[in-house]
């Protein structure tokens, strides 16, 4: 680990880099305007409490990923959640309630955490943490769905909950999305995408980067197709491989290099939208951000763990504290150890160093 980097420096700067993007994103929408103006005055004091925490001694992430469903409607081709058995068509009986959720929300915002990403399975089939997430109007819920339970009940949520912000899964044009995702869903995230601009809607648009679709999805004409569509939000985000004969779909460090590139045209060339990228440059960066470096994963039962690509807990929020479950002894080993920095080609690095991950789990 690089001893000069500043890591809380570095995420704090990024957050702020989030805020200030995207109220340039919105400024002719008044009310997403004072939304984002009563956000970035949240965020700031978000960030004092980060900063006071880790004069302590103590790191709190930014950023939390919380998988609220473990049930979805799709069958994705090459979907991480249904590789590695945490997703199903019929839910489980454990999963954590919306009042167990509440309670994770509100003790993210006493920590000072700014963005929680709800995931599933399919976050929309559970309206009623939906509903408790709403209730949080200091913290920013970016909800990745597939799109195809958004109705006019979740139009209207979306309207009077600014904090809320769907993100559509989408993997480029037509064809390449129902190859992935199913024939007709393509169709339906347009006219969907449609009906948020009509209503003066903020959403965004999750696209998944391979090795195959790197060149199209980061291409001017993709974005441009997006941007007409009102969307206000892009993020990149690298496939990461459940199974060795699914390594070659993920990223190399030329096609990261062509996003990145791509990326900063594209900040250049629409400054209305912005454009992220998950896990982003790891090198610049110090490294991996999971395991509560930058953030770190709940899924539907409540386990805490270093990322969604990285399904392993040894302790549950249903049983402690949100800020005990940073402080894991799986995190504390990932964070002071080599393995979140190790140089690596491509892809994730929780995935390339599994084997080590699994030994300090005790699972070897």
């Amino acid at each position: 680990m690089d001893n000069n980097f500043d890591l809380q420096a570095y995420l704090t700067k990024g957050v702020e880099h989030i805020v200030s993007d995207s109220l340039r994103a919105v400024l002719k929408d008044p009310k997403e305007t004072a939304f984002m103006l009563k956000f970035a005055a949240a965020s700031r004091k978000a960030s004092k409490k980060r900063a006071d925490s880790a004069e302590k001694g103590e790191h709190i992430p930014p950023f939390l990923i919380a998988s609220i469903t473990s049930s979805c409607n799709l069958h994705c081709a090459g979907c991480y959640s249904r590789c590695s058995n945490a997703t199903s068509d019929t839910p489980p009986d454990d999963q954590l309630t919306a009042e167990e959720w509440l309670r994770i929300f509100r003790e993210a915002e006493e920590l000072g955490i700014s963005y929680i990403l709800l995931a599933g399975g399919e976050p929309l089939m559970r309206r009623d943490v939906i509903n408790s997430a709403a209730s949080m109007k200091n913290i920013i819920f970016p909800i990745f769905t597939n799109g195809t339970f958004i109705n006019e009940q979740y139009f209207d949520t979306f309207d009077k909950n600014r904090n809320l912000i769907p993100v559509l899964s989408i993997e480029g044009g037509q064809k390449a999305t129902d190859a992935r995702r199913g024939k007709g869903v393509y169709a339906l995230l347009s006219a969907n995408m449609d009906k948020f601009r009509e209503k003066s809607l903020l959403f965004g648009a999750s696209v998944t980067v391979t090795t195959e679709n790197t060149e199209e999805i980061s291409s001017e004409e993709f974005i441009c197709s997006l941007a007409e569509k009102g969307c206000k939000l892009v993020i990149f985000v690298e496939y990461v491989p459940m199974s060795p004969d699914s390594e070659k779909l993920a990223p190399t460090d030329k096609e990261r290099q062509l996003l990145r590139d791509r990326i900063s045209v594209l900040r250049s060339s629409h400054a209305d939208v912005v454009f992220l990228s998950f896990p982003g440059d790891e090198k610049s960066s110090g490294g991996c951000i999971a395991a509560g470096r930058g953030f770190f994963h709940i899924n539907s039962h409540g386990g805490a763990e270093p990322c969604p690509f990285s399904p392993y807990s040894d302790i549950n929020v249903r049983d402690t504290s949100l800020r005990e479950a940073i402080s894991s002894r799986l995190f504390t080993a990932l964070r002071s150890g080599d393995i979140l920095s190790d140089d690596h080609s491509g892809g994730c690095v929780l995935y390339k160093k599994r084997a080590e991950v699994e030994t300090l789990l005790g699972k070897k």
